[in-house]
């Protein structure tokens, strides 16, 4: 049995919700699965996640069904070359499914184990469906594999949106599915705060990723930022802004 480091969350005491995770690996593959645990920092197939494979030969549809969208549209402007090394991909592997809400982030690490081994055997590019975050194979092994070790700031977005009024802004997170905990939300946002606020996401994004939970007791302690700010946990995974329940953060 290959014995690897446990990705430990800090901050865990007790299950929220059942991370999600929705990954499409685009390449022409040659695998047979039989790979080393050791190399590639994986103990397989965590349970509750499904590996699905589509080509020429299995519902040659579904690779493309993905690619379309802002982000895509987005892609093919800054990075025509992958775009066009995922739109001339023969197949793709999908991971999908929830796993339980633990004490470790061991589930990522064999997730992340295993697409590698397919960006090794053929594959080109990762697509991120919870981030609709496309990564080539040398960005996912630099940032992701590599250092192996949990990277939520790797893992989650942060987006930002101007509002209609008074030059604020709209910053909130999408990721955060992936560890079974809320996306962020902070509307208004004045411009002399924008640095302070992206901060205290990158500082809660992490927090939940090792297991935190923010609730309406949470305390917010940010030295730049008002102490009369308060967390409320709602919505749904239904909302497509975050496809994921959120905790809206308010100034007072």
């Amino acid at each position: 049995m290959t014995e690897l480091k446990d990705w430990k969350r800090a901050h865990f005491s007790k299950p929220l919700d059942s991370p999600y995770m929705f990954y499409v690996v685009y390449g022409d593959f040659d695998v047979d699965f039989k790979l080393s645990g050791a190399q590639y920092q994986t103990k397989g197939l965590p349970k509750g996640i499904d590996l699905m494979q589509y080509g020429p030969d299995a519902h040659p549809e579904v690779p493309k069904s993905y690619l379309e969208g802002y982000f895509w549209e987005a892609l093919k402007a800054d990075n025509p070359s992958l775009a066009q090394q995922i739109e001339t991909a023969k197949e793709c592997y999908i991971f999908v499914g929830n796993v339980p809400d633990t004490n470790t982030l061991n589930y990522y690490r064999d997730v992340i184990g295993l697409v590698t081994y397919l960006l090794d055997h053929g594959g080109v590019a990762v697509y991120d469906l919870q981030t609709v975050t496309f990564w080539d194979k040398k960005d996912w092994m630099d940032n992701i594999f590599t250092p192996n070790a949990p990277q939520a700031k790797e893992h989650v977005m942060i987006l930002c949106y101007d509002e209609d009024e008074d030059n604020t802004k709209w910053f909130h997170t999408r990721g955060m599915r992936k560890y079974g905990r809320p996306d962020l939300s902070i509307q208004e946002v004045p411009e002399d705060k924008e640095q302070a606020i992206i901060d205290l996401l990158r500082k809660l994004i992490e927090f939940q990723a090792q297991g935190g939970i923010i609730d309406e007791s949470y305390k917010i302690d940010i030295e730049s930022l008002p102490k009369t700010m308060w967390c409320k946990p709602q919505g749904d995974i239904e909302d497509p802004m975050f496809n994921n329940t959120h905790v809206e953060i308010y100034w007072e």
